[in-house]
């Protein structure tokens, strides 16, 4: 069993940047793969990045790449989202979900992949 809670959402201007935090508790974080998601009002939850355990291997959607960044820091049992050049496009709740399976870059980006999740950080961006 393992806890995760968000935090470092807010209210943003477009353009701007945000650095969220996924901490862990209960179980060491290096063994688990991590993702961060995103759900919009009336909208299904969406994949945003996830990272493999030790860091080695990370995946992005289409739609942040190139301005978000995934890293994790195993010794403080913590997982980050670096989110910049934010536009209202991103305006969700902002998730973290814990896979304690094989990294897997197939399947990384599916939501039934994850064992946990947190309950999520509100980001907005204002236009």
């Amino acid at each position: 069993q393992v806890q995760l809670v968000e935090s470092g959402g807010g209210l943003v201007q477009a353009g701007g940047s945000l650095r969220l935090s996924c901490a862990a508790s209960g179980r060491t974080l290096s063994t688990f793969n991590m993702g961060w998601f995103r759900q919009a009002p009336g909208k299904e939850r969406e994949f945003v990045a996830a990272i493999s355990k030790t860091g080695s291997f990370r995946k992005y959607a289409d739609s942040v790449k190139g301005r978000f960044t995934i890293s994790r820091d195993n010794a403080k049992n913590t997982v980050y989202l670096q989110m910049n050049t934010l536009n209202a496009e991103d305006t969700a709740v902002y998730l973290c979900g814990a896979d304690g399976k094989s990294y897997s870059g197939d399947y990384a980006f599916r939501s039934e992949r994850y064992d946990y999740w947190g309950q999520g950080t509100q980001v907005t961006v204002s236009s």
